[in-house]
């Protein structure tokens, strides 16, 4: 059920609405729409609407109507005693994806966390349990297990679950730190759901994650270590998509796992180059992180599925010289190699260049130097000693400079390179 609102047809909203509910694993038999000036305060789609819907529950067997808008809880009911089947408006379709897509311990907590505040506002006297019976489409997730919710037992489990969700937030930030430690940068993958933020991870780190033609084929973070030209190694996440209308409870309930965009050091917004409404998606996307704090984030756009588009792979960069876009195709891998550039050019901008002088004794420092820094040239001295010219980030110039034995008290010998040596050369 669809009701457009005003003088604009939105049928894009309709079709990804159809595409929810398949990803859903719904069969569509009939599509109802209609048109009204406002939201009807009893059942949204008016009396008339309401009447033909039942009818075509009637023609079709249908075992549930699913309503392409946000329902109150009154409005729910009262099309549930209309068309005598289960009602489901667009925020239960999306939390009902959502229970089938979880697979860590985390994210089941915060979807059954998210259905739980969504069912709060829907108990009604006589209710004593959710007992579900049987599968299907809204009828996953918590009720499984048989879980008591009267009023006072589910605002329990509600405390209950924010309890585990914090704890696990404290675990993941002592994590971080850890990381920290041997800080490497983090690139977040975020778009639109099915913008193909999954392939294109599968093809950066060779992993092997979830990616199907569906709506939130990805529910979980993934992260994985990638290494780029020039020495550069990145962690890539892999995060869940975004799209319209979508439910506060659901950002609210993942702000846990959301925080690492927040926190990333760049953020690969990906973009389906196919789609007609690509620059809507763009927009909505960037609500999101708005609304997460991730807004400041710097970004690179890349508009993937070329390969349908008909678009070449290229570059594309602003006034300064910096890469903002790149077109590529994940599934086939065109262009990849633009984007392996773009990154290592991002981080590259802010490396810093060095000259080592090491002595013929620091052997051992040479080659940790060839594994972890970039060497762009080495020239051997009459002495027996080697002249390094290095690239590396102000984290590598502070791991240099606490090696072992390792001073920088030598001449420079260049005026605009300086000079770090060992104690002792």
């Amino acid at each position: 059920m669809h009701v457009r609102f005003g003088v604009h047809a939105d049928q894009d909203d309709l079709d990804e609405f159809r595409f929810l509910a398949e990803s859903a694993g719904v069969a569509v038999c009939a599509v109802v729409t209609g048109r009204r000036e406002r939201p009807d305060a009893a059942t949204y789609i008016g009396k008339g609407k309401a009447e033909e819907l039942r009818a075509a529950v009637l023609a079709h067997q249908a075992e549930v109507v699913l309503v392409n808008h946000t329902l109150s809880p009154v409005q729910e009911r009262n099309l549930e005693k209309i068309v005598n089947c289960r009602v489901l408006d667009r925020t239960g379709v999306i939390l009902d994806i959502f229970a089938q897509r979880a697979r860590s311990h985390e994210g089941k907590l915060q979807v059954e966390l998210a259905q739980l505040e969504h069912l709060a506002t829907r108990l009604v006297r006589g209710w004593t349990h959710l007992e579900r019976q049987k599968g299907g489409i809204g009828l996953r997730g918590p009720g499984e297990t048989q879980l008591e919710t009267d009023r006072r037992l589910l605002r329990e489990r509600v405390k209950h679950l924010n309890r585990r969700l914090e704890k696990l937030r404290v675990q993941r930030h002592s994590r971080r730190k850890a990381r920290n430690k041997i800080p490497i940068p983090t690139v977040s993958l975020v778009g639109y759901t099915n913008a193909g933020k999954s392939t294109l991870f599968n093809r950066l780190s060779g992993a092997t994650a979830y990616a199907a033609d569906q709506l939130f084929a990805t529910l979980d973070p993934t992260a994985r270590r990638v290494h780029l030209p020039g020495n550069i190694d990145i962690v890539l996440a892999d995060t869940v998509g975004f799209i319209r209308h979508l439910p506060h409870s659901l950002v609210e309930a993942f702000k846990s796992t959301l925080e690492e965009v927040a926190l990333a050091d760049l953020l690969l917004h990906v973009v389906d180059a196919a789609s007609d409404v690509r620059r809507e998606q763009i927009e909505q996307v960037n609500l999101v992180l708005a609304e997460i704090e991730a807004q400041h984030v710097p970004q690179i756009l890349i508009f993937n599925k070329i390969d349908l588009s008909g678009e070449p792979a290229r570059l594309e960069r602003d006034a300064s010289g910096a890469i903002v876009k790149v077109w590529l195709s994940a599934r086939t891998g065109a262009g990849l190699e633009l984007l392996q550039q773009a990154l290592s050019e991002h981080y590259r901008r802010h490396r810093l260049y060095r000259q080592l002088r090491l002595p013929p004794q620091a052997g051992r420092l040479r080659a940790r130097i060839y594994q972890r820094l970039q060497v762009l040239r080495e020239r051997s001295l009459e002495t027996g000693e080697w002249l390094l010219d290095i690239e590396l980030d102000p984290v590598d110039l502070d791991w240099l400079v606490h090696q072992e034995g390792f001073s920088s008290n030598l001449i420079v010998p260049e005026p605009a390179a300086a000079v770090l040596a060992p104690t002792g050369s």
